[in-house]
C-alpha cells in the first residue's frame, strides 16, 4: 500500500475520496466530483489482469486533475481468492455478447464492498465528507454491488460503523447513465478520456473484443466520435 498525503491547496471546499480504477467511468466521476469538492483519489490493485496498465492510467489522471492526495491499496488477495475471469486465469474473459444471463464471469466477489470499506477508512482519517464511485447499473445489470439500493445500504453501514462525528456520503453520479451518456458527460466536463483504460485483458493496446472494450466502443460510436485510445481490432 502506497500513499501520498499533502494538505489541499483549496481550504474552503469539502474533501471527497474518489474510487478511481483508471477506467472511463471513474475518470468521468472524478470530473463530476471536482466541480464541488477537493479530491483525494483511491486506487486498488486487486490482482486484475491489467493491474499495471490501470495503475498507469490512474496516475496519469491524478496528475491531470492535479490531485496530490492519493492512495494505492494492495488488495491482491482478491486475485488469490479467484472466482472471477478478471483475476483467475482459469476463467476466460468473455469476448462476445452471448454470455449467459445472471452474474457475469467478470464479477469479482464482494469487490466493491471491500474497496468501499478501505476507501471509507481512508476518508475517515482524511476527514472527507464524501465518497464518489463510478458504478453504473445499466452497463452492469448483473452485478449485485452496482445497484442503488446496495449503495444506500453501504451508506448506512458507514453511519453505524464509523465515529459518531463521521458523516460520509456516497455519491454515484453515473448510476443510471448508459455508456454514451457517460462519454457525453465526460466531454462536457473536459475529462481526459484519452488517459483512461477499460480493456480487461491487454496492457498495451486494448483488445477490442472483451465485453468492456465492446461496451466502450459502442458508446463512442453512439456519440459519433472515435475512441481516443488504440485497439488491436475494432468491430
Amino acid at each position: 500500500m502506497t500513499t501520498e498525503n499533502r494538505k489541499p491547496e483549496t481550504e474552503n471546499r469539502p474533501l471527497a475520496v474518489v474510487l478511481a480504477s483508471g477506467g472511463l467511468d471513474s475518470c468521468v466521476t472524478a470530473a463530476v466530483a471536482r466541480k464541488t469538492h477537493e479530491l483525494a483519489m483511491f486506487h486498488a490493485n486487486y490482482g486484475q489482469r491489467t493491474l499495471k496498465r490501470e495503475l498507469a492510467a490512474f496516475r496519469a489522471q491524478a496528475q491531470f486533475f492535479q490531485v496530490r492526495t492519493v492512495l494505492v491499496a494492495d488488495l491482491r488477495f482478491l486475485g488469490e481468492i479467484g472466482g472471477s475471469s478478471l483475476t483467475d486465469r482459469e476463467f476466460p474473459v468473455p469476448t462476445d455478447e452471448t454470455e449467459p444471463p445472471g452474474i457475469p464471469s467478470t464479477y469479482v466477489p464482494f469487490r466493491n464492498s471491500i474497496m468501499l470499506a478501505a476507501a471509507t477508512a481512508w476518508a475517515e482519517v482524511l476527514r472527507a465528507e464524501a465518497l464518489f464511485i463510478g458504478a453504473n447499473v445499466l452497463d452492469n445489470p448483473g452485478y449485485p454491488d452496482c445497484r442503488p439500493e446496495y449503495f444506500a445500504a453501504f451508506g448506512r453501514v458507514i453511519e453505524l460503523g464509523a465515529r459518531p462525528e463521521t458523516h460520509i456520503t456516497i455519491h454515484t453520479p453515473l448510476i443510471k447513465l448508459d455508456k454514451a451518456g457517460i462519454i457525453r458527460l465526460g466531454l462536457d466536463l473536459d475529462a481526459p478520456l484519452e488517459l483512461t483504460w477499460s480493456c480487461y485483458t491487454n496492457n498495451d493496446r486494448a483488445c477490442g473484443r472483451c465485453s468492456s472494450c465492446r461496451l466502450r466502443l459502442k458508446g463512442f460510436a453512439a456519440v459519433g466520435i472515435t475512441d481516443p485510445i488504440s485497439y488491436e481490432s475494432r468491430p
